[in-house]
């Protein structure tokens, strides 16, 4: 039996848990013929009761006494303080380690300018972890340009759930009353990393998209909540329900139920153009932004900080049917060479063990 640690993040934002259908979906792939156990551990405890979390002394020394191998991500893992490193116990990691689908952002100042972040984490740990692994999938353009301007051997991976619809059920597991016409995946405005006088326009924002989804016949229109945290700025607006849930399944199945997403959550965005449902992102910080470009979708991206949003948001309301097309485009060529990618470095991780 292989034992695999996935070191992966935990935190209140259900995007994690629909990342993790996806990454467990490639790694059951590429031991088809192994028996596997996956023991998936909190990459910080800063939102957990116990203390066995990351790369400590503890969590270290586990692996190295039971694990064959060790994964890091997906999700926003060097951004916010996310992972506990002890350097000395990860020096003395002695299994291989796959970082796969993580992140490093900039955000933009009040200026309108690419910045970075007060909470990443340090170059050093960046270096430790990139050093120590085996092989390392960054999830977009801007974190591959980033670790390996620290001397860091790193390749573009992107993002494991844009073929989440190969490892989830394809029967719908939900009740009639939570199909909708739209759904508005949120980021409660305090927690968008933009200038204060952008997070104030947000409620305008979509109080006005609202009014002309109602106008194109989006009667049935409902806010998404991934995280417990969207829930007060979703219930200030009247009128509009608002749909909550920790289970990923549960959620996925609530994008299924939708004819529109429209979102400024990644784990929306991408779940929905695997699984068919159109939908809209709006982006507003780098790492979205270098994301959705290294997925070849920049064309239909919306800058939050730059354009002009509800302008932008209505041509694309307007004009769905060319997300198909550039999508079709797309299948056959840059989203074949993106899901080899994760197919050969899965594989080859494997074959280390």
């Amino acid at each position: 039996m292989i034992n695999l640690y996935s070191i992966r993040p935990k935190g209140f934002n259900v995007g994690n848990d629909v990342i993790y259908i996806a990454l467990k979906g490639f790694v059951e792939e590429a031991f088809v013929e192994k028996p596997i156990n996956i023991i998936s551990l909190p990459a910080t405890n800063k939102y957990e009761s116990h203390k066995k979390a990351g790369f400590t002394k503890s969590t270290i020394y586990e692996i190295n006494q039971f694990g064959d191998g060790v994964i890091l991500g997906g999700g926003n893992l060097y951004e916010n303080g996310e992972i506990d490193i002890d350097p000395i116990a990860m020096k003395a990691l002695d299994k291989p380690l796959l970082i796969c689908s993580v992140s490093r952002g900039k955000i933009y100042n009040k200026a309108g300018n690419l910045v970075d972040r007060t909470d990443v984490i340090s170059d050093a740990a960046l270096k430790l972890l990139n050093d120590k692994a085996a092989l390392s999938l960054s999830r977009d353009q801007a974190t591959v340009d980033h670790i390996s301007s620290l001397g860091c051997n790193n390749i573009l991976g992107t993002c494991p759930t844009l073929f989440l619809n190969e490892f989830i059920p394809q029967k719908l597991s939900i009740a009639p009353k939570y199909q909708t016409d739209c759904l508005i995946s949120i980021r409660t405005p305090n927690l968008m990393s933009v200038p204060p006088v952008k997070q104030y326009e947000l409620r305008e924002t979509l109080l006005e998209t609202i009014d002309y989804l109602k106008e194109k016949g989006f009667s049935n229109i409902k806010i998404l909540c991934h995280d417990h945290r969207d829930i007060g700025f979703a219930d200030s607006f009247k009128g509009v329900d608002y749909l909550y849930t920790d289970d990923a399944y549960k959620f996925l199945d609530l994008l299924r139920s939708t004819r529109l997403n429209l979102t400024f959550r990644l784990h929306s965005f991408i779940p929905c153009l695997s699984m068919g449902i159109p939908t809209i992102k709006v982006s507003y910080d780098q790492r979205a932004l270098s994301l959705v470009d290294a997925i070849g979708l920049d064309e239909w991206n919306v800058n939050y900080m730059k354009d002009n949003v509800v302008g932008e948001i209505k041509q694309r309301i307007d004009n769905l049917s060319d997300l198909e097309q550039i999508k079709s485009k797309l299948a056959g060529t840059k989203w074949k060479e993106i899901k080899d990618v994760f197919k050969t470095n899965f594989s080859a991780f494997a074959d280390m063990i």
